[in-house]
């Protein structure tokens, strides 16, 4: 049973880093990436249907997105989706396809974003540190039960402890990488 609880927490912990990377893709950095278009849905036959079932969404350049539709009538519902997103790029509508160029990001915007990346960084680390609280405490209520002994409960508290101190560094690193691509010029 208490192996079960380390096992969740860890598990939990985990999804906190996957959860800060899907964040992190939202973020531009300068660059164009296939992921900044993620969130964004269009309607398509009355269905809000996100971009890239609806389209094939290529990088064909460092700063150019491509989206090429597999129904070129759904061409105006995607470009409509677009504007409305809160990207702020404008797309370029070519009869066939649409073309968004990711603007060159001022230093002063870069310093922005990467103030962003560590609030994002902290907030992953206090949802972590919010599943070593319940594990401990879920252990804790175990060993007043008489589950499980004194002894128990010390290397469990050790082994929750350093589940986090694992699910943190992983979050620094996630954290590092994303702010290290944001000041690359």
């Amino acid at each position: 049973m208490a192996n079960a609880i380390i096992t969740d927490a860890q598990a939990r912990m985990e999804k906190a880093g996957e959860a800060l990377q899907r964040e992190l893709q939202n973020i531009r950095a300068g660059r164009a990436n296939v992921g900044l278009l993620n969130r964004v849905e269009a309607e398509y036959y009355g269905a809000m249907t996100p971009l890239n079932q609806m389209a094939s969404i290529q990088v064909p350049e460092a700063r150019v997105l491509l989206i090429t539709p597999y129904d070129k009538s759904a061409l105006d519902a995607i470009e409509h989706a677009i504007y409305a997103s809160d990207l702020g790029l404008t797309p370029s509508n070519d009869g066939t396809s649409i073309r968004l160029v990711i603007p060159q990001l001022t230093e002063e915007r870069r310093k922005e974003l990467a103030k962003d990346v560590k609030g994002e960084a902290e907030n992953a680390k206090v949802a972590v540190r919010n599943v070593r609280r319940d594990a401990i405490d879920t252990l804790k209520k175990q060993q007043k039960a008489n589950e499980i002994t004194e002894d128990d409960l010390h290397d469990l508290e050790d082994q929750v402890q350093k589940a986090t101190d694992a699910a943190v560094k992983n979050i620094d690193a996630i954290a590092k990488d994303k702010e290290q691509e944001l000041l690359t010029i």
